[in-house]
């Protein structure tokens, strides 16, 4: 018999803030799939992206939704608060590249030629995906820790949450390095492009490990100086490749400081190399700030889940 007391629904999933920003994901995610499947439309790779993160983020949020409202968290080896938000911030990030991407390449002030009713529909479709991004966004805004509340949920902390755009940036760059940066050409680029994959690895172990609940993993040392030391050696680690990276890519002794006319516009090497030199400045600083904060952090390991779900 279970022991439980209290109804088997989580009336919290739906009488909430956080339940109502979830009914608005869903609300707002199944909008945008149906106007883009009925009228809107996609093609090429970037309308398959926009569509593919609509999807994910969408199935995830059933997922979520489900499970937090049957209770069926209980039952997980996981840490359900550390998963939730996680996939949150996740998802915000991929809304916010989608609302770019789709009106970018898809929506213009006149009409096509399969009429105004799709450039009406690709504008609709731009303004739920905003609103959606809101509604992820106000996700994490209510799961994020406090300035001095007791940490339990890392993934809840700014900290927390610099790891998942730090893991967002990386993607970016991995895309720009295969997509004819021309990386191989040189064992410094290389090194740079090694530099990226164990940054990102290493930022997906501390992640993995906080949403397992594993931070007790980790035996000689606490888990909260486990992650500075690795955040310090990703901060070295992308200090050098930021430096790298530009003076083989750019210098004229290595390669082009200026992008060449006859160069194709999205299958040109010079852009790609100019991508990975601004998204690695840019987690350069992530991971600075990541480093600032995670001294003043103090982790709580324990086995009770960080909001008590009655």
């Amino acid at each position: 018999m279970d022991s439980q007391v209290g109804p088997y629904l989580n009336s919290k999933a739906l009488c909430s803030p956080l339940g109502a920003a979830r009914l608005c994901q869903l609300a707002l995610g199944c909008a945008v799939i149906s106007m883009v499947t009925h009228s809107a439309g996609y093609s090429g790779s970037q309308g398959v992206f926009c569509m593919a993160a609509w999807c994910f983020c969408f199935a995830v949020s059933v997922v979520v939704f489900f499970v937090d409202a049957t209770r069926l968290y209980s039952c997980l080896p996981v840490s359900w608060d550390n998963l939730t938000v996680t996939c949150a911030a996740f998802a915000t990030l991929l809304y916010v590249t989608a609302s770019v991407v789709y009106p970018l390449f898809f929506v213009r002030s006149e009409c096509p030629y399969e009429g105004c009713d799709v450039r009406n529909f690709r504008i609709a479709v731009t303004i739920c995906s905003i609103l959606a991004t809101l509604a992820y966004g106000a996700e994490v805004a209510l799961c994020r820790a406090r300035p001095g509340q007791a940490v339990v949920g890392y993934m809840a902390t700014v900290s927390g949450l610099l790891k998942v755009i730090q893991g967002f940036v990386a993607c970016i760059i991995f895309g720009a390095l295969a997509n004819g940066s021309e990386y191989s050409r040189y064992a410094a680029t290389i090194y740079c492009a090694v530099v990226y994959a164990f940054c990102f690895a290493l930022t997906a172990v501390v992640v993995m490990m906080t949403v397992c609940g594993q931070t007790r993993a980790v035996r000689c040392m606490p888990f909260d100086r486990f992650v500075v030391v690795c955040t310090l050696l990703e901060v070295l680690l992308y200090l050098s490749a930021s430096v790298v990276w530009p003076v083989f890519c750019f210098d004229s002794k290595y390669g082009s400081p200026w992008r060449r006319s006859p160069c194709t516009w999205g299958a040109c090497p010079w852009d790609s190399k100019v991508v990975v030199a601004v998204f690695s400045f840019i987690n350069f600083g992530l991971y600075v700030a990541d480093l600032v904060y995670s001294q003043r952090l103090r982790f709580i390991s324990s086995h009770v889940p960080t909001n008590l779900r009655m």
